[in-house]
């Protein structure tokens, strides 16, 4: 059967995966920079004779046809940079590269792609339909490199009728996935708000306009944005996450600068709360006597699971690992650009367990000591490889 025959070849790849893996975790590449990592699944790729295409300067495209080629077309998404964090993990494949870290799980992800090409390819005249394989830089940093290939055409040539994304998660165990229908992921927003007044002696306050007392009206205002605008039940964050002004005791610094991020998991409200974010900041400004200056960089929208989509993997992931081995995902408030593919075509974003239980403590994403148990590959890319197929005779 095709699936003990994936099986198979997932495992007798899992070696080179892995090494694959960690190669990738060696030479990490900050967000749009990774041009090396580019030519890296490039040079893989024609080493298994696989034909590519490049996009957005460091994204690479895969088609695969099988049999019967224009039955229908999905496509399957890797996420390739990595973050400026300064790696603490005493691991053989620890990052050469100072201050910046696969802490995201991206190398998992791309070496998984790259093993479900492998699998594809060795497979194209037992499976029907065309597969396109996308992997893509910029996930880490605004506009979302999402947002960038779909402008480039990424969902063009053919147009997929679906697309699949995986991220690694570090409460599951290696061996299973999870799955959830409806609204999953946050949309994210980045605030900036520049605080100016004329500052002067601290003994004379009176002289100034305090701009750190009106950075703190404005930190509390903005939390009653949420508490008290906010339907309750509609999951929605607001974090201030950096303050920056003065430098001494006794001065009232000219300007104060904050920075944060805002979630939501409705789009109406998203907006919504836009606009409310800049009358506080227009009325503590009036109020104080300040310069406020607000800019809000547009993020990421939520991320939505097609229901019918996401059912159908559903049932292939429990008929290829078992009932018990695969899950609901949990509702999270983070962000991923993977959104943008979902406003486009029916997506399906799903999780791949990562942690090994004879661990005492498993380390967070984001984190200078995250890291994975690398078996998680095997199942990775032997779980794509198998939705694919599948859902390839059902979209």
């Amino acid at each position: 059967m095709l699936k003990e025959t994936i099986g198979t070849i997932a495992k007798e790849m899992y070696p080179k995966i892995r090494t694959i893996r960690q190669h990738l975790h060696q030479y990490p590449e900050l967000s749009f920079q990774e041009f090396e990592t580019a030519n890296f699944i490039k040079k893989t790729l024609e080493s298994w004779n696989i034909k590519y295409q490049e996009i957005a300067q460091t994204g690479v495209v895969v088609v695969l046809e099988g049999k019967n080629p224009s039955l229908n077309t999905i496509a399957l998404r890797a996420d390739i940079d990595a973050l400026p964090i300064q790696e603490n993990n005493n691991i053989a494949y620890c990052s050469k590269n100072k201050g910046i870290m696969h802490a995201c799980g991206h190398d998992v992800h791309t070496a998984i792609l790259l093993g479900t090409a492998f699998i594809l390819n060795q497979l194209k005249q037992d499976w029907e339909g065309t597969v396109k394989l996308i992997f893509q830089p910029g996930e880490e940093k605004n506009p979302g490199g999402a947002s960038i290939l779909i402008k480039e055409g990424v969902l063009e040539n053919p147009t997929p009728q679906a697309i699949l994304g995986l991220h690694v998660h570090n409460v599951l165990e290696v061996g299973t996935l999870s799955f959830r229908s409806g609204r999953v992921m946050a949309s994210a927003d980045e605030i900036y708000i520049d605080i100016k007044s004329k500052g002067g002696h601290a003994a004379a306050p009176h002289l100034t306009v305090d701009t750190v007392y009106t950075a703190s009206l404005l930190i509390v205002s903005l939390q009653q944005l949420i508490s008290r605008n906010n339907l309750a039940l509609n999951p929605s964050i607001l974090s201030i996450c950096s303050i920056q002004g003065g430098n001494t005791t006794n001065v009232i610094p000219n300007e104060v600068k904050l920075k944060g991020t805002f979630r939501a998991m409705d789009e109406t409200w998203r907006y919504e709360a836009h606009k409310k974010i800049r009358q506080i900041c227009e009325g503590i400004a009036l109020t104080s006597g300040a310069e406020i200056i607000c800019h809000i960089d547009i993020g990421y929208p939520c991320v939505d699971n097609n229901d019918t989509l996401t059912n159908l993997a559903i049932a292939c992931a429990q008929d290829l690992l078992g009932k018990e081995n695969v899950f609901e995902t949990e509702i999270r408030m983070g962000a991923e650009d993977f959104g943008y593919y979902s406003q486009k075509i029916p997506g399906c974003f799903y999780r791949l367990g990562v942690r090994n239980p004879t661990l005492e403590t498993i380390p967070g994403v984001h984190t200078p000591v995250f890291n994975v148990d690398e078996s998680s590959i095997e199942t990775g890319m032997k779980a794509m490889s198998y939705l694919a197929i599948n859902l390839l005779q059902k979209i």
